[in-house]
């Protein structure tokens, strides 16, 4: 088969000041890609900010053969975001590919927490994923091709003590992608998932030394470059880490139907064994499939 590449697209990449992000921008252009490299150059908890980090990676870019150009802007900001598709826009007049992989982490038990460390992570995790998706949206339909993908957590997933804001923000990004990947669809707009395990300042202090040498962040990278290509799915969640991939899913039980006429909480009780049954368990792909079960259940099926 042919390798993948991406001569004549044009992809921005938040967050690619350094760590991950900066190998995705990276691979992107080495394969051809125009690479637009966001970084606010601010602290792990968000504060701060300079262009240095962005301008290193153009330049490593450049030097690569590649195009490249630098932008500083807060994914989090209304016309940060809009100036930063401007600038796409007026360089190469057009936006193919849209990797979100900017975030900060504000950790602490959630008793420790205060609410305004939640809402910071939440606003860059989340809305700092849709605002810039927002503002490529229309883009990509006109141009009836886009890719997007957004970066989620084994925080998210799965839960991690310390983290609930950042587990919060990564699990409403799952939520958003599985709605939007149905309204794209017609448009051939694919959207997916990365749930990356790498060595980065973000998780530099969670993991010895040992550990995280073999977490480098160019072995997450080959899986969100296929998410990026002409041949990605759509809607899908790969987890990646130390050379390893595989595929994360949402998956439904059977369950039992216990009618409809003197229902109690008893009756529920009494089920869980049933309820719980992971026989014939189903991933669906829109929340319809899971009303379709329930009529079904209804109807005796």
């Amino acid at each position: 088969m042919a390798d993948i590449r991406f001569d004549g697209k044009v992809a921005i990449v938040t967050g690619a000041g350094g760590g991950l992000g900066r190998q995705h921008a990276l691979e992107l252009a080495r394969r051809g890609a125009k690479v637009v490299v966001n970084d606010l150059g601010g602290s792990m908890d968000g504060s701060g900010g300079n262009s240095a980090a962005a301008e290193a990676v153009v330049a490593e870019i450049k030097a690569l053969g590649g195009e490249a150009i630098a932008n500083g802007s807060s994914v989090a900001d209304d016309a940060g975001v809009a100036l930063m598709v401007q600038q796409t826009m007026e360089t190469w007049g057009r936006i193919d590919i849209l990797v979100a992989n900017a975030g900060i982490l504000r950790d602490k038990s959630f008793s420790k927490m205060e609410i305004a460390d939640f809402e910071l992570v939440m606003n860059v995790h989340l809305m700092g994923t849709v605002k810039p998706a927002k503002a490529v949206w229309e883009i990509m339909k006109a141009q009836n091709y886009g890719r997007i993908i957004v970066t989620t957590s084994s925080s998210g997933l799965y839960g991690n003590f310390g983290q609930s804001n950042y587990g919060a923000a990564k699990m409403a990004l799952i939520g958003f992608m599985n709605t939007i990947k149905l309204e794209g669809q017609k448009n051939n707009i694919h959207i997916n998932a990365i749930s990356p395990v790498a060595a980065t300042r973000m998780t530099e202090n969670l993991m010895p030394p040992e550990v995280l040498a073999k977490l480098n962040p160019e072995y997450v990278t080959p899986g969100v470059v296929f998410l990026a290509s002409e041949e990605a799915p759509t809607g899908a969640i790969l987890t990646a880490g130390g050379g390893s991939f595989a595929l994360s899913r949402i998956y439904e039980t059977e369950g039992v139907y216990l009618g409809e006429g003197g229902l109690s909480v008893e009756e529920v009780r009494d089920n869980w064994a049933k309820i719980t049954d992971p026989s014939g368990q189903a991933a669906y792909f829109n929340g319809g499939e899971q009303g379709g079960k329930f009529f079904r259940k209804m109807a005796g099926g």
